[in-house]
């Protein structure tokens, strides 16, 4: 492993409440500017913080830090609300403007999957507005596959989007799973080692 990515990997931790303005920071530009989030007013802090307690401590929500600055972050959320879908969840990746082609991406993608393969969980899915070939190679780098599209699923900016959908998966099929743990800081410690390949 490179020193930048094993950097990249010990420079994440846990999200808290406190990170919630900076993460709102990094977030608002993919709102107000682009389509690749879907959402048409930006949360503000509050409201992020929210987002991070409901998600914590089931699943995780990570930040990358540089210099006391949170650069990007990653988190996991319920695929879908229904009892038999509980095995599989949906990531988001969202970095600071200055964190692009840096690795931080990947790293905190990697620590994401080694803690939810710790957690128990089957697949992951991610959801890429197209086009996006960058988000597109991102994924498909961490072993993303392809699935399918979504036609004009969303109407932002005045125009009907399609949103292709790519899934990995995290453990092998198991005739009855166990349930899926809870986020605590071992798996999350565990979870930087798996990545930085210790």
């Amino acid at each position: 492993m490179s020193a930048a990515k094993e950097t990249a990997v010990t420079s994440i931790r846990t999200a808290t409440r406190d990170d919630a303005a900076a993460i709102a920071n990094i977030y608002a530009p993919y709102v107000e500017d682009t389509v690749i989030s879907f959402e048409a007013v930006a949360p503000d802090a509050v409201q992020m913080a929210e987002r991070i307690a409901n998600t914590l401590p089931g699943l995780p929500w990570l930040v990358h830090e540089a210099e006391g600055h949170v650069t990007g972050y990653a988190y996991a959320s319920p695929h879908r609300a229904r009892a038999a879908y509980r095995w599989s969840v949906d990531a988001g990746i969202y970095l600071g403007r200055e964190a692009h082609r840096q690795g931080i991406g990947t790293a905190l993608y990697a620590v994401l999957f080694a803690a939810l393969r710790a957690q128990g969980y089957h697949r992951v899915y991610g959801g890429i507005t197209l086009p996006n070939a960058a988000s597109i190679g991102l994924h498909e780098a961490q072993g993303f596959k392809p699935i399918g599209i979504y036609p004009e699923v969303g109407f932002k900016f005045g125009a009907w989007r399609d949103v292709g959908w790519w899934g990995l998966d995290l453990a092998p099929s198991s005739q009855v799973p166990a349930e899926p743990l809870p986020f605590t800081p071992v798996i999350l410690d565990g979870a930087r080692r798996v990545a930085a390949g210790l």
